[in-house]
C-alpha cells in the first residue's frame, strides 16, 4: 500500500503549508535528516480546540489536536520531498507539547493522537522515539503543538 493510498483509506488530505506565525521556516533539511518547526492544530485556517485541555479542552479535543498537528507535520515533509513519498525513509522523533492544567497528567495519551496516526500511515517505518511536555500556554492559543524529524532519501 502507497503512502497516497494510506492517506486516502484515513480520508486525509494533506493540506498546503501554512504561511509560518514568526520569523522561523517549517522545515530544514541537514544531509538527510528533515527537522519540523513545531506544528499547530490549523484546520481551514483555524486553531482545532484552542485553550487548555483539562480545562477547556477535553483530553478527546486534545487528541485530536494532537492528530491534526500530525497533519500539518505531513504538510512539511510533503513539501521538503517535493511531494516523492517515495524519499521518505523513517519517523525518527516527535516532539509534544500540551498546554494543560498544572494538575493534568495524561499528555502521553493526548500526543498519542499524532504517534497513532504517523503509526498508521507509515507503519514500521512511523515508530518514533518521543516526548510529550506540559507547558503553560502555546502560541496563538492552541492546546498542541508537534514538532518532527524524518530520515529521507
Amino acid at each position: 500500500m502507497t503512502i497516497d493510498s494510506r492517506l486516502s483509506a484515513l480520508g486525509i488530505t494533506v493540506p498546503t503549508v501554512p504561511k509560518a506565525v514568526a520569523n522561523y521556516v517549517g522545515y530544514k533539511i541537514v544531509g538527510d535528516l528533515v527537522m519540523i518547526s513545531g506544528q499547530l492544530p490549523f484546520k481551514d485556517g483555524q486553531i482545532l480546540n484552542p485553550g487548555h485541555v483539562g480545562r477547556t479542552v477535553s483530553l478527546e479535543e486534545g487528541v485530536a489536536a494532537a492528530r491534526q498537528c500530525a497533519i500539518n507535520v505531513l504538510a512539511q515533509l510533503k513539501t521538503a520531498i517535493e511531494g516523492d513519498w517515495s524519499r521518505f525513509k523513517q519517523c525518527i522523533r516527535l516532539g509534544g507539547f500540551v498546554a494543560s492544567t498544572p494538575d493534568f497528567t495524561q499528555h502521553p495519551t493526548v500526543i498519542n493522537g499524532a504517534s497513532d496516526l504517523i503509526g498508521d500511515i507509515f507503519g514500521e517505518a512511523g515508530h518514533h522515539a518521543r516526548a510529550a511536555v506540559g507547558v503553560a500556554a502555546l502560541p496563538l492559543g492552541a492546546s498542541v503543538e508537534i514538532e518532527a524529524i524524518f530520515q529521507i532519501k
